[in-house]
């Protein structure tokens, strides 16, 4: 694996609607297998799952949109993405969601700017982007008039969870993973947040 030189010049920008099938690869990597649960229940026959999330980002009037995204690009190349968007003050309802699914429903933290998830390539890695999403994170939410950042990690996740101590985040509730083969992780998903 090359380890990139951390005098590259890395950029952020908004993402692209050409760039929603690399979204959903990137997004499918941010969310530990939570995302190819959906996109496989989606699916028509002989469908690809990564084809559904790409139709699913190309979508402008969902929280779910390219229009949520950051992409950030070394030497112009794409090495990653954010996804985040102000978390809606009625949650869903619960009591008929999918068992899989109901403990990332109930750990959402209405009101506050949610980043969705944060994948950057391997080779992109511990050059401080992730920081700077979350910088950028904050940035937003403020821009939108909120006091809070929220996420979702899994406990195991280890890497991931570093990343958001070190930044100032702090576990409020956890809920118990429902176990699937297709998601990564078991133990607990736990809710973090940053008041701004």
């Amino acid at each position: 694996m090359t380890i990139i030189p951390k005098n590259q010049d890395i950029r952020f920008r908004p993402a692209h609607r050409s760039e929603c099938r690399i979204i959903a690869q990137l997004y499918s990597t941010a969310s530990d297998g939570v995302a190819d649960y959906i996109w496989t229940q989606l699916a028509g026959p002989g469908e690809d799952m990564l084809d559904v999330g790409a139709r699913r980002y190309a979508r402008e009037d969902s929280q779910f949109s390219y229009k949520n995204c950051t992409m950030v690009e070394c030497n112009d190349e794409v090495a990653g993405m954010m996804v985040a968007y102000r978390m809606e003050d009625n949650p869903a309802p619960q009591a008929d969601m999918d068992p899989v699914l109901r403990p990332y429903a109930i750990l959402e933290q209405p009101g506050s700017y949610y980043i969705c998830g944060v994948a950057i390539y391997p080779r992109y890695r511990n050059r401080g982007v992730g920081s700077r999403f979350l910088e950028i994170a904050q940035r937003d939410a403020l821009t939108h008039s909120l006091a809070q950042l929220s996420l979702i990690v899994f406990e195991q996740n280890i890497d991931a969870k570093r990343l958001y101590d070190r930044n100032g985040f702090y576990e409020i509730a956890r809920q118990p993973v429902v176990p699937h083969p297709l998601i990564h992780h078991t133990g607990d998903a736990l809710l973090m947040v940053k008041n701004l």
